[in-house]
């Protein structure tokens, strides 16, 4: 059946499911099998691949509506249009997406100044094509820049076949754009500073990674007059480690300050908040390491965008957003009073947990390789398949497949280091615990315990000895977050 403007009920379905797979997460599965069905592949075929015959058919199609003068969306109404709108978006995008691939390689080379987009012109015509207005490719051109950035950081930045990493991709993915892609697109595409994260995970874990994925993928303005975008990516995103500054120098280097503020402050002085780009974000690392004060300060850029340099009485602005991490436990310092609980609910509109090395490997022994293939891959640029197998096999000699990787992907990334430079990788052995375990011992003798705190001392001794939160849980028949929980409860006390 075909209707009046020439398009069979069959390409009506097969644009609908192009339209869907336009607004799917691209790290889920509903997308990979929405790609199987535009491609007319089988599961078989590599994923690129996929993609590439998706989009064939895709061209196909729009170019027989070409042909018979059907392609404009000031033709349709109602949903027909909205299909097509998505279907073309999804097509100029896929077109280009090689370009934005290498614009975002050569502005990380260039560095804070922005590199030319020599390339504008084709996109921005061919959206007008297809009936989109001025203003409307402007801003899909810059949504199109977002998205290619937030898949080239996030796939690149966080690698691993793993359970856990797949689901972390997925949920970065969110973070940028929301779980729902029509919401993002229609409403919150320049709005998303209102929506705070924060990363939980252990020392070494690759929470810096995540954050610099998600504050690299801000919505960044075109501007076509200059064939530029309004700024780098690499400049509006920075980040500052609150653990390494006193609480005096800290609000300074957070807020600003004034000349004459307090002794030594012989000029004025712009804080991070200052220098953080309008598109920008800020990355708070160790949050749950500052003081009251200062969480009163934050909490008040959080709900009311504004703060005051040290020494002035007059606001100044804040539009970034900020993304904010730690690998202590907030539960915790809430309880004991000291985290702010307004502070800990405006900073989560999302809380993600960065998994553990321990658990990737214990999810997919075939992590090592890839992470040692992207390790290798920055450290040595050409980076050969006979360099990482002999890089593995001194790694499993010196540490063996069960060593529990206590500094994470950290501690790897050094271990290849320490690889290259001495040929071994020699782990120091920790200092004994016998001590603690008299201690333990003792303790259980004269009844020393209530039932929390003898069940935290008794998974963190089973953690010592086994290095999972796995085997922890196996163990003591517990959930594996609640295990977790008493062996990271126990870690505390012991600080």
């Amino acid at each position: 059946m075909m209707n009046n403007n020439g398009i069979t009920s069959e390409d009506w379905h097969f644009f609908e499911i192009a339209s869907r797979a336009a607004f799917a997460n691209p790290f889920g599965e509903t997308r990979k099998d929405l790609d199987f069905a535009l491609g007319g592949t089988s599961p078989s075929v590599a994923s690129g691949e996929v993609l590439d015959a998706a989009i064939r058919r895709i061209q196909q199609r729009i170019d027989n509506l070409r042909t018979k003068g059907t392609i404009d969306l000031k033709r349709y109404e109602g949903e027909k249009r909205e299909i097509l709108r998505s279907v073309f978006l999804f097509l100029v995008f896929h077109r280009y997406a090689d370009k934005f691939d290498d614009l975002i390689r050569a502005q990380v080379e260039k560095g804070k100044d922005q590199c030319p987009v020599s390339f504008s012109h084709d996109p921005l015509d061919e959206l007008r094509s297809y009936g989109f207005n001025d203003d409307e490719a402007l801003r899909y051109f810059a949504v199109f820049y977002q998205l290619r950035r937030a898949f080239f950081f996030i796939s690149k930045g966080l690698v691993g076949n793993s359970t856990s990493m797949k689901i972390l991709r997925k949920h970065l993915w969110n973070c940028v754009f929301t779980h729902d892609m029509h919401l993002f697109e229609s409403h919150l595409w320049d709005r998303m500073e209102d929506f705070s994260i924060l990363l939980l995970g252990e020392t070494g874990s690759g929470k810096g990674s995540a954050a610099s994925a998600i504050g690299r993928s801000g919505y960044i303005p075109f501007k076509p007059d200059k064939k530029c975008f309004a700024e780098s990516f690499t400049n509006n995103f920075v980040s500052i480690n609150l653990s390494q500054y006193s609480e005096g120098v800290l609000e300074s280097e957070l807020f600003g300050h004034r000349k004459g503020a307090f002794t030594g402050a012989v000029e004025n002085h712009e804080g991070l908040f200052s220098r953080c780009s309008p598109h920008g974000t800020i990355f708070l690392d160790e949050i749950g390491d500052i003081a009251i004060p200062v969480q009163i300060k934050l909490l008040q850029v959080l709900q009311e965008r504004i703060f005051f340099p040290v020494g002035s009485h007059e606001s100044k602005r804040f539009t970034g957003r900020i993304i904010a991490a730690t690998n202590r436990q907030l539960d915790s310092l809430r309880a004991e009073g000291k985290f702010r609980d307004d502070l800990y609910f405006r900073l989560c509109s999302d809380d993600i947990t960065i998994p553990s090395l321990r658990q990737r490997l214990s999810e997919d022994r075939q992590e090592l390789d890839l992470l040692l293939a992207s390790i290798l891959s920055r450290i040595l640029k050409d980076q050969a398949s006979q360099d990482l197998a002999s890089i593995k096999e001194r790694i499993m000699k010196d540490v063996g497949e069960n060593y529990s990787w206590p500094g994470n992907v950290r501690e790897l990334e050094q271990a290849v280091k320490r690889i290259i430079l001495t040929g071994h990788y020699v782990v120091k052995a920790r200092k004994s615990n016998q001590k603690d375990a008299e201690s333990f011992t003792s303790g259980l003798s004269t009844f020393a315990y209530d039932a929390e705190n003898l069940l935290s001392k008794y998974c963190a001794s089973i953690y010592e000895k086994f290095g999972t939160y796995e085997d922890v849980a196996r163990i003591t028949k517990l959930d594996r977050r609640t295990a977790k929980k008493y062996v990271l409860a126990q870690g505390e006390k012991n600080k």
